[in-house]
């Protein structure tokens, strides 16, 4: 295996080897949001034709041991420590199972094989959301290609997990491909999991490609403006309604759908039978795509408890902040200035301010023609996990009014589209507050030091210590009338002495 070099962050893979698809993830670093570097798919159905035969798909053997090798080559030239194998449904099931391991042993004797159970599968799974859930409360279904993963969440802690043969690619054999006896027996088999009732009104949280892929086609259907499945969100009657159209729908009309993915077309109905008999065993209020699943979740399981129990939202910004700003101490000191801005505050509010403080200065290095509109796209783009699509769009909104950007800058429609009229005032509000900050202050936090912003009745106060480097000029000044506007208030310059 190749040497990591000193100077770089750590590298880890993980391979999921699974009954529809073999993955292979690089991360990079060990952080609260996982950096993805490395993301290669190969879709072989190794479970096709389990039901029937009760092993692995003779063709699809040799293939996946051809994509195991090339895999295991990519993870030693990127210097990836460590790397391990995770088999699942059709593996752990099949006849040939043991066989197929061994011969993966045999070619690759210095990465490790782990065969989970369906207990570790979920498991893993919980862990993956829960690194970009923390408070997930509801019911998980991580749907592969050979079972259905199902683990209670109850605010971030895992309760009682079960495995189902329900993956689509078994489902499929099951019913010999007749959509219409699925029902029956996907509604049959979650019978036997009567604390799902413990999902009503909770969230139904939804992992495996399959469901991504129903997310996909119903963004493109609703013209969603941000394509991130991870934290997209349906109502139950919309996710009730989509399963429903995808389950009757034929070969031909789904190739005509937008985002119908090619590779498991055949698979989808059946993903969408088990998303609509899901929904009525648990009586979820909604449904909520996450993209972090079993590979996140052995991720998680490598990070010291310190790492994990940041909170994922400023973590995002620290990230940002130390691969793009300039000074790292900026982001506390923005944050202890805009504290008085708003005169009720909550905790989630302020968790969110202090996100946009430490994300304020990464356009530093880029063009000063695009700044803003490249820090809105680099926010509103980051990968991470535990930004949901409301504060994505906030966070790029408040960045790039702290840049300047003009109120009808076509970039910010998409921004617009996510954000109601109260939200969007106080991204108006701090993104002037941050750009007050940055006249005055030149980006560092000894300038910022030498001056102070309150509210005090009907009047937004700025205070200015006399000999700090900081004056009232004429940029300052039309800065602070635009902030005291959008507040509401009248603007006044006090000059303190040292």
């Amino acid at each position: 295996m190749t040497r990591r070099r000193a100077d770089r962050p750590r590298r880890l893979g993980v391979v999921d080897l699974g009954s529809n698809s073999v993955r292979l993830v690089v991360f990079e670093g060990l952080s609260r949001n996982p950096m993805t570097i490395f993301n290669e798919k190969a879709v072989l159905g190794l479970g096709r034709g389990l039901q029937q035969t009760g092993r692995l798909n003779d063709a699809a053997v040799p293939q996946a041991l051809t994509v195991l090798g090339r895999y295991a080559a990519v993870a030693g030239a990127m210097g990836a420590d460590p790397v391990e194998i995770l088999a699942t449904a059709a593996t752990r099931d099949a006849a040939n199972g043991p066989d197929f391991i061994a011969a993966i042993n045999e070619r690759l004797p210095d990465i490790p094989v782990r065969v989970l159970s369906g207990q570790e599968e979920g498991a893993l799974s919980a862990e993956g959301v829960l690194l970009g859930f923390p408070g997930a409360d509801g019911i998980l279904g991580d749907l592969g290609g050979g079972s259905l993963e199902l683990v209670e969440l109850n605010e971030g802690v895992m309760g009682r997990a079960a495995s189902l043969p329900l993956g689509a690619i078994r489902l499929a054999d099951r019913t010999g491909g007749e959509v219409a006896k699925a029902r029956a027996l996907v509604e049959s088999d979650l019978s036997h999991v009567p604390w799902l009732r413990q999902g009503e009104g909770r969230d139904l949280y939804l992992v495996g490609g399959a469901w991504r892929a129903l997310a996909r086609m119903h963004m493109a259907q609703t013209r969603y403006p941000l394509h991130i499945v991870h934290h997209y969100v349906l109502k139950r009657d919309e996710a009730r309604d989509l399963a429903g159209v995808i389950a009757q729908a034929s070969r031909k009309t789904l190739e005509k759908m937008p985002e119908a993915p090619l590779k498991r077309l055949q698979d989808m109905p059946f993903a969408a039978v088990v998303l609509r008999r899901l929904l009525r065993a648990t009586g979820a209020r909604r449904v909520v795509f996450s993209a972090n699943g079993l590979r996140e979740g052995w991720y998680a399981g490598l990070l010291p408890e310190a790492i994990r129990a940041e909170d994922p939202l400023r973590a995002a910004g620290n990230d940002l902040a130390a691969r793009y700003g300039r000074d790292p101490e900026m982001a506390p000191a923005l944050a202890a200035w805009t504290a008085g801005l708003s005169e009720e505050e909550t905790p989630d509010a302020a968790t969110l301010r202090a996100a946009c403080c430490a994300m304020a200065d990464i356009g530093s290095h880029d063009h000063p023609d695009y700044r803003a509109e490249h820090a809105f796209y680099r926010v509103l783009r980051q990968p991470g996990v535990g930004v949901d699509h409301h504060q994505r769009a906030f966070l790029a909104m408040v960045v790039a009014l702290r840049y300047e950007a003009e109120d009808d800058a076509p970039y910010l429609a998409m921004a617009r589209q996510l954000l109601d009229p109260t939200a969007l005032r106080r991204a108006a509000v701090l993104g002037a507050a941050l750009r007050l900050a940055f006249t005055l202050s030149g980006g560092t936090p000894a300038l910022l030091a030498g001056t102070a912003l309150k509210r005090v009745g009907g009047e937004l106060r700025l205070r200015l210590v006399e000999g700090s480097g900081v004056f009232a000029g004429e940029s300052v000044q039309r800065r602070l009338d635009a902030l005291a506007a959008a507040l509401g208030l009248s603007a006044t310059v006090e000059i303190a002495g040292r």
